[in-house]
């Protein structure tokens, strides 16, 4: 068993270098994978540019209905031509988002309790690889909660999806989690989110903080970057602008979307960093344009 005692403390992440296993695959840490993980990961990452706009509205999993996403009949579709992958549960995929749109698809897969209880880190895995692939899934989602009480568990889910998810070529999304009682300093997301690429994850959703760049380099699979809770506009595309240029491969701007005053105009914004190398004041000129 390694012996944590006396391992010197890392600070040399070469973070000028770019990562030296790419290959010609358009995934960090990819080049070794199948063609059927490779073709999932291009539905996820636009070969040209290797990044991606990712769309979670999967909050009503335990939450309930939730401001903004009270008609997600209404508020999905608008939005389709705009973002890459929609991260959702399988039943709003299925009742709520037409199959005729090509977004890729991020499954959320694990569940556990409700906004209704104070611990939200206890989930298991909800649906299985079978219901996956029903689904055209490009990813499954598993949160994780790494330093908290459901450490274990959560990891034994993403240990299980990741094992299902190798012996059918869908690749594997780890959520990072901050609770409560959680960290938010590069030294958690360091250990975190290397922790999940080193389990097996082809990616990794995470958090935006202090050091980042260190965070991106050390990490050896692409880092997704959740947007967290709602922002002025301006500051969300400062966000999205601040973690493409410290080496994320995406964002994730669910809530600071759907809640937006003009999702339709913000998620085109957001696209424009993403894809086109806008700054967020370019971003954000762009978004007041459209919204009036």
């Amino acid at each position: 068993m390694a012996d944590k005692d006396g391992l010197k403390v890392p600070k040399d992440y070469h973070i000028a270098e770019p990562f030296a296993n790419m290959g010609d695959f358009h995934v960090k840490g990819a080049n070794s994978l199948d063609w059927g993980m490779k073709k999932h990961l291009s539905r996820i990452f636009n070969p040209k540019t290797g990044h991606t706009v990712m769309f979670a509205f999967d909050h009503g999993y335990f939450m309930g209905s939730t401001s903004g996403l009270e008609r997600l009949d209404l508020v999905i579709p608008p939005l389709l031509p705009y973002v890459d992958v929609l991260m959702a549960t399988r039943g709003a995929l299925r009742t709520c988002v037409p199959a005729s749109n090509t977004c890729g698809v991020a499954l959320r897969v694990t569940s556990g309790s409700s906004m209704l209880d104070d611990d939200l880190s206890h989930e298991v895995v909800a649906v299985d690889i079978e219901d996956a692939i029903r689904m055209n899934a490009d990813c499954m989602a598993v949160q994780t909660f790494v330093g908290a009480d459901g450490q274990l568990s959560s990891l034994e889910n993403l240990s299980r999806v990741i094992n299902a998810g190798l012996k059918y070529s869908i690749p594997t999304l780890g959520v990072v989690a901050v609770g409560k009682q959680m960290e938010r300093t590069d030294r958690f997301f360091k250990l975190a989110t290397r922790i999940l690429a080193e389990l097996g994850c082809q990616i990794v959703k995470t958090y935006y903080c202090e050091n980042f760049e260190e965070v991106a380099a050390a990490c050896p699979v692409p880092l997704v970057i959740a947007g967290g809770k709602k922002l002025p506009e301006k500051d969300a595309l400062n966000l999205a602008y601040k973690v493409m240029q410290g080496g994320a491969a995406g964002v994730d701007m669910g809530r600071n979307i759907f809640q937006s005053t003009h999702p339709v105009a913000m998620a085109q914004a957001v696209h424009k960093i993403v894809h086109e190398g806008f700054t967020d004041k370019e971003a954000f000129e762009f978004f007041e344009e459209l919204s009036h």
